[in-house]
């Protein structure tokens, strides 16, 4: 098939694009830098230069590609990490999950595409007063922090526009909190671990569920080859508290012991968004995956990737073998 890919050049995308290519999909990706475009060619790609936010970009892309497939991986997230800039930080993701989805839908629609499968989020969104892990069927927070309203109205428009097109087949994929190549569990999560700028906080109960960013991928492949419309948990078998997590991620990095602060102290550095990712938020379910989607993560915790910290070799590599040998945080 031929696949369009929005947005080639993240950090799932670049693990992406090399999976469908392997596949046997005719891919064509965009990026907003030109420089970017030979690193998106040696992956065996079609580059684009798009601009995500401007509607005639993404008309005169789209258009080029003809593609029979949408994928929507547009974010703007890099550097971003400071639960009090968190508005601020989302501001551009935010639009593009909501003007640039709409340029995406204007533009697949206007050629024809049959399927389009777009990025979203879980962890933080779920209802901070049900279970500790909940499925595709529970309420989104209906009360977030002031700071994230914004954040997961953008998440709540997308997953409505794309799983409600008449026009259309449209697949929503919740990815977890990503860990492996590129991502920030590598970069600016694993840097303040080292410098224990990242303390347990209060009772650390909030719950993450992970994805390795390469089972992320494979969960998208498998979406833009079949499925069934609808909003899909995309994370490991293994939901953990902070409490759990943070403390062996750190052993992992050769770090000391997380310093543990009282919920009163950390909430002048983090703000309330850091007082809710760290002792509120729930983990996720991905049954609905497995049983419609046919998709197993092969790591199915991130126990084992944390533990095999920092190799770049990709686990897909080593499912072949029917267990994988190494990854990143």
């Amino acid at each position: 098939m031929r696949v369009f890919v929005a947005g080639g050049s993240g950090a799932i995308g670049r693990r992406l694009l090399p999976q469908l290519v392997e596949r046997g999909h005719d891919v064509i990706a965009t990026t907003r830098s030109p420089d970017r475009s030979d690193r998106l060619r040696a992956l065996g790609v079609t580059p684009l230069v798009m601009d995500g936010l401007d509607a005639g970009s993404v008309g005169e892309a789209v258009a080029r590609a003809e593609p029979e497939v949408i994928v929507h991986q547009m974010t703007a997230l890099a550097g971003a990490g400071n639960p009090k800039r968190w508005e601020a930080e989302f501001a551009r993701t935010n639009e593009l999950r909501t003007r640039g989805l709409d340029h995406l839908m204007t533009a697949a629609e206007a050629v024809g595409v049959r399927r389009l499968v777009a990025q979203s989020y879980t962890g933080w969104p779920n209802d901070r007063t049900g279970a500790a892990v909940q499925s595709e069927r529970d309420p989104l927070d209906a009360d977030p922090p002031a700071a994230q309203r914004s954040s997961l109205a953008a998440i709540r428009y997308l997953e409505q526009v794309v799983t409600g097109s008449a026009s259309l087949e449209g697949l929503a994929l919740r990815y977890g909190s990503l860990y492996g190549p590129g991502t920030s569990m590598a970069g600016e999560y694993a840097v303040m671990i080292r410098k224990r700028k990242l303390p347990l906080v209060g009772n650390g109960a909030g719950v993450w569920s992970f994805i390795h960013v390469d089972d992320a991928a494979a969960a998208t492949v498998t979406a833009v080859e079949h499925g069934a419309v609808g909003v899909y948990n995309i994370v490991d078998d293994d939901p953990a508290p902070v409490s759990e997590w943070l403390p062996y991620l750190a052993g992992q990095l050769g770090a000391r012991t997380p310093r543990h602060v009282p919920v009163w102290l950390a909430r002048l550095a983090v703000g309330e968004v850091g007082i809710s990712i760290m002792t509120q938020i729930r983990g996720s379910s991905n049954a609905k995956a497995k049983a419609v989607l046919g998709w197993e993560p092969v790591w199915t915790s991130w126990r084992d990737g944390f533990r095999l910290a920092f190799d770049d070799r990709s686990p897909s590599q080593s499912s072949r073998a029917g267990r994988p040998a190494t990854s990143a945080v």
